[in-house]
């Protein structure tokens, strides 16, 4: 069995067409042009007749990830202020005349992550995105767990420090989305750096100061991870986005930080791993999602 996901992101829009095991049989990627509404509604509708045009049954499922919360039957976004106006309630499957499942874009990182990717074959699986912002998912029990209004799973909105005067877009002081998010980099850098790339290629060549800012982000960003381990217990924690791609730079000093803070129990620890998927993670969740939704329970 084939499906479709489409991925609505700010700059592109992605989508494939993917077997059941998760092989991109065919993708495809155009702007977005965020501002205007009826091009990337367009686009979508375009990029689902090509794909659907593609694959080997006419009732291809259909999924779409796209930033924001999903509704509570996951036919639209329901919250997305301040970015790519019109998608707030607005309805794929009326649109496209065609059953188009709809879910968060962490979300769909996550769906491609348990199902194909790096946590294939665990239960309970934990996906953290570190990019402009922190974003998240939970699986338990092989089951996306989307929660009350659908948005379980925002980790970078844990607080850190309840004695901060700083909070950060959801009123949490002392998120971790602004202990590591790139979104706040120049303001913990003092000014010095304007990118997290930035930051770590100054910590790879030594400098002092950016080996601080980037070890003490890292130190916090171990802490939430135990904290997530204690609360869920998952199988694996997987780390996506632009700055897992730090690779050993992150990865290396965070397993340092965790080996301190994680409960030790049984002699076993919980693996933090890169993600597999990058560019194509939202839509080949949003395909895996809408595969899950068709098939009898």
């Amino acid at each position: 069995m084939q499906s479709i996901g489409i991925d609505m992101g700010g700059t592109n829009i992605k989508g494939v067409l993917i077997t059941e095991d998760g092989i991109i049989l065919h993708e495809m990627q155009y702007k977005t042009n965020e501002k205007e509404a009826f091009h990337w509604k367009g686009v979508v509708a375009d990029m689902l007749h090509s794909l659907q045009q593609k694959s080997v049954s006419k009732n291809t499922p259909v999924g779409l990830s796209a930033p924001g919360l999903a509704g509570s039957n996951n036919d639209c976004i329901k919250l997305m202020p301040g970015r790519l106006e019109g998608l707030e309630n607005f309805v794929w499957t009326d649109y496209l005349k065609t059953q188009t499942w709809v879910l968060n874009d962490a979300h769909a990182a996550l769906m491609a992550e348990a199902k194909f990717g790096a946590g294939k074959g665990c239960s309970h699986v934990i996906l953290l995105t570190l990019g402009t912002g922190v974003g998240g998912g939970i699986m338990i029990n092989g089951e996306l767990h989307q929660g009350l209004l659908n948005r379980a799973g925002h980790m970078g909105h844990v607080m850190l420090n309840a004695d901060s005067d700083g909070c950060d877009v959801t009123n949490m002081p002392a998120s971790l989305e602004d202990a590591i998010g790139n979104c706040t980099i120049e303001q913990r850098s003092f000014g010095k750096f304007s990118s997290t790339y930035e930051l770590v290629q100054a910590y790879k060549g030594g400098d002092t100061f950016a080996t601080y800012v980037w070890l003490h982000s890292i130190k916090r960003l171990a802490v939430a991870l135990c904290s997530f381990i204690n609360i869920v217990s998952p199988d694996i924690i997987i780390l996506g986005g632009g700055i897992a791609q730090a690779g050993d730079d992150l990865f290396k000093p965070l397993d340092g930080f965790m080996n301190i803070f994680e409960w030790h129990h049984s002699g076993v620890r919980t693996p933090v791993v890169q993600a597999v998927f990058d560019e194509y993670s939202g839509a080949v969740g949003a395909a895996s999602f809408a595969l899950h939704k068709s098939l009898p329970h």
